[in-house]
């Protein structure tokens, strides 16, 4: 029976492969710089970047998402449709709602079952900001027991970062309380690269200190200034980040910009960008 390399075995080879492709003029086997492509299957998109384009009617912005090439998208709310409706719009242009981004405070059989009818796969809690240690430890325990009753509906609960999560807070970083105060299993990371690098910590160092755990990433590139950038724009190297992590534990690359000048271009940007990066 073939058995599965364990966690230390995996972090091992990658680590041998990124100080190998360091070296001048040398690249890893199989792992060499412009050697690897994100999936085409793997590229998404979270709805929130065309938030102020979608008004009454998202049949035409999705319709234009799928004609870029997505297949996959990540929702922030339904657009005052029913999870159901919503559902039968994604269909019709040919569009799966793989994640969703949504709070656990509220009643989880509701959320599970709208998860359920969108089909989707992951459930992302967005964003939470605490004042205090004992609080970001209560949610923490919140969240370890809301994974397990995801676990048994079949859907996989994880958690989106911003940048407050990795600041000392009473002499420790939110970020370690979840992650430590979670399971491995049921709990994953959706890494946002803008807010972690805008954080000051490098992507590659919280893949490999959370292995396997990190299954999405928000790709958001960043300005000089820390405004928001289009893929490729601006400072954000995704070639490293994304070569430091190659492993296939990363299921979706989700194109994302918080204030974009012009959604669609943004979206068509980003979709080219990850199709095309050689890294």
């Amino acid at each position: 029976m073939t058995q599965s390399p364990s966690r230390r075995a995996v972090l091992g080879a990658l680590g041998a492969a990124a100080a190998v492709a360091a070296l001048p003029g040398v690249a890893a086997a199989g792992t060499g710089r412009h050697g690897l492509r994100v999936p085409r299957e793997s590229i998404s998109i979270q709805l929130y970047t065309l938030r102020g384009i979608m008004g009454d009617n998202p049949a035409p912005v999705l319709e234009s998402l799928a004609d870029i090439g997505y297949r996959k998208v990540e929702l922030a709310g339904t657009y005052g449709r029913t999870a159901e409706e919503f559902a039968k719009i994604l269909r019709r242009y040919r569009l799966s709602a793989t994640s969703t981004h949504v709070g656990i405070d509220g009643d989880l059989n509701k959320v599970i079952a709208d998860a359920k009818a969108l089909r989707n796969n992951y459930v992302v809690v967005p964003y939470v900001n605490l004042p205090t240690i004992a609080e970001w430890t209560a949610f923490t325990q919140r969240l370890d027991a809301a994974s397990k009753v995801f676990r048994k509906a079949g859907l996989k609960l994880g958690y989106h970062n911003h940048a407050h999560e990795f600041a000392l807070l009473e002499g420790k970083r939110p970020y370690d309380v979840i992650t430590r105060g979670t399971s491995r299993r049921d709990v994953h990371l959706e890494v946002d690269l803008y807010w972690a690098v805008t954080a000051g910590v490098d992507p590659v160092t919280v893949f490999r200190d959370n292995f396997p755990r990190v299954r999405q990433f928000h790709v958001k590139d960043r300005n000089p200034d820390g405004s928001f950038a289009d893929l490729g724009k601006g400072t954000i190297d995704f070639a490293r980040i994304f070569r430091g992590t190659w492993n296939r534990h990363v299921d979706e690359y989700i194109v994302e910009n918080d204030q974009p000048v012009d959604a669609l271009v943004t979206a068509e940007v980003g979709y080219k960008y990850l199709r095309d990066l050689k890294f």
